[in-house]
């Protein structure tokens, strides 16, 4: 068994130049027990965005706090808090902050997704 919180669980800064005021948290994986897939929390902090990118696998979503812009595939669609989100495998996708507050959000992909 694993029990923990987002509150001791490190966040990694991410840095690239396709990213900006990103941080990473992982919350389920392989290392806690879960063999195929990685739970993760992604928080973007103002005027910030991940990486516009596709791979082969899918993900599900859920905003935990403040609004966003989920792209996907060349259309955009505001999230906010309390919203979920399938992105089909080999879509382009990217997600963006919006207004004054981090936009935080659970990220699941299987194991070979969490690169």
């Amino acid at each position: 068994m694993f029990l923990s919180d987002t509150d001791t669980i490190p966040k990694k800064v991410l840095t690239a130049d396709t990213l900006k005021n990103v941080e990473k948290q992982v919350l389920v994986g392989p290392d806690q027990g879960w063999d195929s897939h990685v739970m993760r929390v992604f928080t973007v902090g103002k005027d910030g965005y991940t990486p516009k990118h596709s791979h082969s696998w899918p993900h599900i979503n859920y905003i935990i706090s403040g609004e966003g812009i989920l792209y996907v595939d060349g259309k955009e669609y505001p999230v906010k808090a309390g919203g979920t989100a399938f992105v089909p495998g080999g879509s382009e996708h990217q997600f963006r902050q919006k207004g004054d507050t981090d936009f935080s959000f659970i990220c699941i992909v299987p194991k070979e997704g969490d690169v």
